[in-house]
């Protein structure tokens, strides 16, 4: 498990600025002349929450475990109001979790590793896939890219000049070549070269769910004939700034393929950090990256509780 050092813990309140910002100017207004939490303070706190893009059934449980906190401790002072809603959201959400958090040094469950990226365009896709690369290499391990965004005319070039920026093989084809020959060539590349992670890039249309979903079915049988439990992780990269349009993109990548991680780029432009409480607490999928910034250590590995900290404390 990865330290969570001072140097990541300021990236991280830096990236959450503009959130923390927009949450605390609403909170202050929720409590103005106040001085218990009542029923209009939890009523004030639900639209803060719900016009934070935390989502309304997350925002629902959060606020009924405040109330549940309220009449246990009988009463309770509305400066101590951001201590409780940091603990029962940080409760809240590790609910879902599962165990200790990830760190790129570890060793990973299988060799080599695959990770399927899936996401629409624009989310942060390629730039992700790129500062992953960083981070595994960083870390010791030998990295391949593949390529198997082969509709989209720049995806190719775009993953190739990461591949080159980070120093990492990358096995590609011609465009429009078929993403799941891609796909077995970077994996059978991979298991005779010694590779430690394979990333694999996938076309972002959503546009019609049965070809999506067909599409990715296909590239996950054929990775099946190379390594037979691949992949191991199906990535889903979200953008965090488009707030409630991310919920939407996670249920239509969650129905098309077994989702089992999540990334949320774009959190440092905007004030809808909330959104990563919603989609942890709603899917029950764990977010294992969150991106914060244009560098390459703004990537990082989701770390619930600072996260929970940074945005909820003065």
């Amino acid at each position: 498990m990865g330290i969570f050092s001072r140097e990541k813990k300021e990236l991280l309140n830096k990236g959450l600025e503009k959130t923390k910002e927009s949450v605390f100017k609403k909170l202050s207004r929720a409590v103005v002349g106040k001085s218990s939490v009542d029923d209009e303070v939890l009523d004030n706190l639900e639209e803060v929450l719900i016009t934070s893009d935390v989502g309304v059934d997350t925002t629902l449980n959060i606020v009924e475990r405040i109330e549940k906190r309220v009449s246990k401790d009988k009463y309770l002072g509305t400066n101590e109001l951001n201590l409780i809603l940091k603990e029962e959201i940080a409760g809240l959400l590790s609910e879902h979790d599962d165990g200790e958090a990830f760190s790129f040094s570890d060793t990973l469950s299988q060799k080599p590793y695959v990770i399927m990226v899936v996401g629409v365009n624009g989310v942060g896709k390629t730039t992700t896939i790129g500062k992953l690369a960083w981070h595994f290499k960083q870390a010791g391990k030998k990295v391949y890219m593949g390529a198997a965004d082969t509709f989209r005319a720049a995806a190719v070039d775009q993953l190739s000049i990461w591949a080159e920026r980070v120093g990492v093989e990358i096995v590609k084809q011609q465009m429009g070549s078929d993403p799941a020959s891609v796909a077995f060539d970077a994996l059978s590349s991979a298991k005779a070269n010694d590779v430690d992670v394979v990333i694999i890039d996938t076309a972002g249309r959503l546009h019609n769910k049965v070809n999506l979903m067909n599409e990715l079915t296909k590239i996950k049988r054929v990775m099946t004939k190379v390594i037979p439990d691949a992949p191991h992780e199906i990535l889903l990269i979200l953008d965090g700034s488009t707030g409630q349009n991310a919920f939407e993109q996670a249920k239509q990548f969650t129905a098309a393929t077994e989702v089992n991680a999540l990334a949320l780029t774009k959190l440092d432009g905007t004030a809808k950090g909330g959104v990563v409480i919603g989609i942890s607490d709603q899917f029950k999928i764990p977010v294992k990256y969150i991106g914060i910034g244009e560098k390459m250590e703004d990537l990082q590995v989701f770390n619930k509780s600072e996260f929970v900290d940074s945005l909820f404390s003065n």
